[in-house]
């Protein structure tokens, strides 16, 4: 049996994309949509990345820009109208041109986990839409949030399907 983080864990990590369900993200069985839990964990993955030197405007800005190569999804707990969620980040490593992270959303309103979104992602350099190594600063910055989540008191629960190349 796998065994994920409590919410109680996770609740001192950074809060990122908190917001009450909106109706039109529930779907005919009366919970959030699975193509908005993956949506919701992207954008509390992209304001995560901020902190570590990737503004949302990379593409714009520095004509660099993160691509998902995989994902690994595992629902815990329904998220519904009006629930609160949260999401939360734990980078787990990077190679030269990935990273590995970990994406939980929180069911602020029930205090629990509802969904761990596992995610493989890459640098690419937008001029050859191909993958490039990191920029130093942003590998850096990657290095020390890595380090930081590393020593967090609880595992890193991952699905075992994604890796680092």
């Amino acid at each position: 049996m796998t065994t994920h983080p409590t919410y109680d864990q996770l609740i001192d990590l950074p809060a990122y994309v908190e917001q009450p369900v909106p109706m039109p993200f529930e779907d005919i069985n009366g919970h959030l949509n699975v193509r908005h839990y993956i949506g919701i964990a992207s954008e509390g993955l992209d304001e995560s990345l901020v902190e570590v030197g990737i503004p949302q405007m990379w593409p714009l800005t520095h004509g660099h820009a993160c691509f998902t190569a995989e994902h690994h999804v595992t629902y815990l707990a329904e998220l519904r109208t009006g629930d609160t969620m949260s999401a939360r980040v734990r980078l787990l490593g990077r190679s030269e041109r990935a990273a590995h992270v970990l994406v939980y959303l929180l069911d602020e309103t029930h205090e629990r986990v509802a969904c761990v979104v596992e995610e493989i992602f890459l640098h690419i350099d937008l001029e050859t839409r191909l993958t490039a190594p990191w920029p130093e600063e942003v590998a850096s910055a990657l290095d020390a949030r890595i380090a930081e989540h590393d020593a967090l008191p609880f595992p890193a629960t991952t699905s075992g399907s994604l890796a680092l190349r």
